[in-house]
């Protein structure tokens, strides 16, 4: 196990909640790639055992993946550069600190789960907001533009999650780039993954 990966299941789950759009890769006829937010199943440790999502019908990658239904899922969370001008410590180099998932899939299509595939992605996004958007405003406009998009569960085969994200430096640099970077996402991820330290 690396000092970069992910202490338990659950960080991972965490990045897609918090990153849900994700690329989509397939490789066979030829290699397609498409941004689509997605939502996890979980099973009891937390870990991801699923991704949920829809395509737009007339994305030729639906027909490349029911051909071939393998596919790479790709999620990138809290990232940033790290200059040398936020550390004291000499000969410290520059680096670049990331948050990244990487699920090898089998993709099978639903249709008939368009609408609960549909509900449970707007609820993820709108999250807890006392006038959440629901697809009940939509009124008789979505039906018909629910029938140009297509459901679909992808199985997780295997995961590979790097968060790289400072577990290596020295205390006291640490606590220099937390201090001193502006991008409030990447630190707090920073914090996140080196609590425990």
């Amino acid at each position: 196990m690396s000092v970069w990966s992910p202490r338990h299941p659950a960080e991972v789950a965490t990045l897609v909640a918090r990153h849900p759009l994700a690329w989509v890769v397939s490789r066979a006829p030829a290699f397609h790639a498409t941004p689509l937010p997605l939502v996890a199943d979980l099973d009891e440790e937390r870990a991801v055992t699923a991704l949920v999502g829809h395509f737009a019908l007339h994305n030729a990658q639906v027909e490349a993946l029911k051909a071939q239904p393998r596919a790479l899922i790709l999620f990138q969370g809290a990232e940033g550069y790290i200059s040398p001008e936020l550390v004291t410590q000499p000969q410290w180099a520059p680096t670049w600190n990331y948050a990244v998932a990487r699920f090898e899939v089998e993709v099978e299509f639903a249709p008939e789960e368009n609408g609960a595939a549909l509900e449970r992605l707007i609820a993820h996004v709108e999250g807890e907001r006392p006038d959440r958007w629901s697809v009940a405003r939509m009124g008789e406009r979505y039906e018909p533009m629910s029938r140009h998009i297509i459901a679909f569960r992808a199985r997780v085969l295997s995961c590979n999650a790097t968060f790289k994200l400072g577990q290596d430096e020295r205390p006291e640099s640490l606590a220099q780039i937390l201090a001193g970077h502006p991008d409030a996402e990447l630190t707090a991820a920073m914090r996140e993954a080196n609590d425990a330290r």
